[in-house]
């Protein structure tokens, strides 16, 4: 049987969707992960019961009293996770040595300080941030050329073009046989709605997507197909489009 050599994790944003799927992932397959940092905004109660159950060096959340009310609750049941806070801090454990893997999943502009200091520090890093390469695009791909970072692409259409693409891909489309890439969209709640009811659409109904459970800015932002124009940007500096 081949044995995998664990992967030590940092899951920026563990208290939503992509960060709960991916403790999900974790939990089926102890032997390869080692959750060394867990962080969130302002969900304590599941970070707690997170910290809990995964046992991580660290957990960071955004301000100092819930970080103080997160350390007594974890020192009560005698966990030995040490609890920090702040902006700060996120950037702290995405460059830990003893991290190899950090995935990025705080939603929004939240999140490029702390990928960034993943990027910097070398990381493997798993995106689903889109926002770090909209807002930050030659930025980010030139440290993670200087520093030797690997960035691997979480959102599916991303994922599904990383994958298809040769395996030696360094960065030429045209080397590569590809003439162009295409991104499905659907509009999710609103894809057979017809074009004149959209100006009476609530966010009740944006949110409500008939196949992903989402947060509600990503939920909204794939309903009115925002979240597109995101990822064609997004994906112009992934593969150098």
């Amino acid at each position: 049987m081949r044995m995998h050599k664990p992967r030590h994790l940092t899951i920026l944003g563990s208290t939503g969707s992509v960060g709960v799927n991916t403790l999900d992932v974790v939990a089926r397959h102890r032997d390869r992960f080692d959750v060394v940092a867990l962080t969130a905004h302002r969900q304590l109660d599941l970070l707690f019961r997170q910290c809990v159950e995964f046992t991580p060096q660290y957990a960071v959340i955004g301000e100092a009293r819930d970080a103080e009310q997160l350390q007594a609750k974890l020192r009560a049941c005698g966990s030995a996770t040490a609890v920090l806070h702040g902006k700060g801090a996120l950037e702290q454990v995405a460059a830990l040595p003893q991290v190899d893997t950090v995935m990025a999943a705080i939603v929004g502009i939240a999140g490029l300080r702390a990928t960034y200091a993943a990027v910097e520090a070398g990381k493997r890093v798993l995106l689903a941030n889109k926002e770090a390469l909209v807002t930050a695009g030659p930025v980010f791909m030139q440290a993670v050329r200087n520093r030797g970072a690997l960035l691997l692409p979480i959102d599916s259409e991303h994922n599904a073009v990383y994958q298809a693409l040769p395996r030696a891909f360094a960065g030429d489309l045209a080397a590569a046989g590809v003439r162009r890439i295409v991104l499905t969209a659907s509009g999710g709640p609103f894809r057979n709605v017809p074009l004149e009811r959209l100006r009476h659409a609530t966010p009740e109904e944006a949110c409500a997507h008939p196949n992903w459970v989402m947060g509600r800015k990503i939920s909204v932002d794939s309903a009115t197909m925002m979240n597109k124009g995101l990822e064609v940007i997004e994906a112009s500096w992934l593969f150098n489009a």
